[in-house]
């Protein structure tokens, strides 16, 4: 039997900045893993939901999430600018973390 799980958006804020995620939390879950996209893939690709759908099987709460604004995924399509930038994203990582 599949544990229930609560799905929800999540507005996460970094900074000055709100990015957005799915939280997926099975019924009496006691960790969490994050899914952490900078660029190129997103908390919609459907190859990091079937990961995620399993580890919820297990009991896994899970958290997929963008490390870029809206905005900025935008601006990195075309400059490629802030999908290199380590300190940007890992900053990102640690304000979601944090949350």
């Amino acid at each position: 039997m599949e544990p229930k799980i609560t799905l929800r958006s999540v507005d996460v804020p970094v900074g000055k900045n709100t990015i957005q995620g799915d939280l997926r939390i099975p019924q009496n879950s006691t960790a969490i893993v994050v899914f952490a996209h900078g660029s190129g893939s997103s908390r919609h690709s459907p190859r990091n939901k079937f990961v995620a759908d399993i580890l919820n099987q297990g009991g896994l709460a899970t958290l997929l999430v963008d490390l870029l604004t809206p905005s900025e995924e935008a601006i990195d399509m075309q400059t490629a600018h802030l999908r290199f930038d380590i300190r940007f994203l890992a900053d990102r990582l640690v304000g979601v973390t944090d949350w």
